[in-house]
């Protein structure tokens, strides 16, 4: 009869002996090749190939968000420009009293603040989003253009009233200041 042995009872073969109980070295797998060159090489293919496409332009319109084409376009003769305005960059703001607002034209009669700025004179009188102008020191507003025209004859630094309809519908009376805001 033959005797069967179990895998589990079965000694496993010294550390350099072969499993058949030979006494020659046992074969071991070969090393892991290094990759190290190899990835450097693709990292720096990779940087090359990003700077190439940003130096063409498709890297930069990619990063920008614009879509612009990657090659440049042929030289054209500028037209000469015949608007006889001046820009918006030359032209001198004027300086003149404000209340520190953003206003839109209410659908009724009136300026509807959608902005207020903080310091300004309209926060210090209690001006908030919302909050519809209805009259600026007694005369009555029916647009944002009203409202302007008024704030720019008044005086800087005089109290004005100002009659105001807030977003709850209630009415109040205010008083602001115009003032030069540089």
């Amino acid at each position: 009869m033959e005797s069967r042995e179990q895998t589990a009872l079965r000694p496993k073969p010294m550390p350099g002996r072969e499993p058949g109980g030979g006494h020659g070295p046992v074969r071991r797998p070969p090393a892991p090749r290094r990759r190290r060159g190899r990835r450097l090489a693709a990292v720096a293919c990779g940087v090359l190939a990003g700077i190439a496409l940003i130096l063409s332009g498709v890297g930069l319109a990619t990063l920008t968000g614009t879509s612009r084409p990657a090659r440049a376009e042929p030289h054209r003769q500028p037209v000469p420009e015949t608007r006889t305005e001046p820009t918006p960059a030359s032209v001198p703001v004027p300086v003149g009293p404000t209340l520190g607002l953003e206003v839109v034209d209410d659908g009724g009669s009136g300026a509807r603040v959608v902005g207020v700025h903080v310091p300004g004179p309209g926060y210090t009188a209690g001006l908030v989003r919302g909050d519809v102008l209805l009259t600026f020191a007694g005369t009555r507003l029916d647009t944002a253009t009203d409202l302007a025209r008024a704030v720019a004859a008044s005086h800087p630094g005089q109290a004005v009233p100002l009659t105001v309809r807030h977003a709850t519908g209630g009415r109040q009376q205010l008083t602001v200041t115009p003032a030069i805001v540089t």
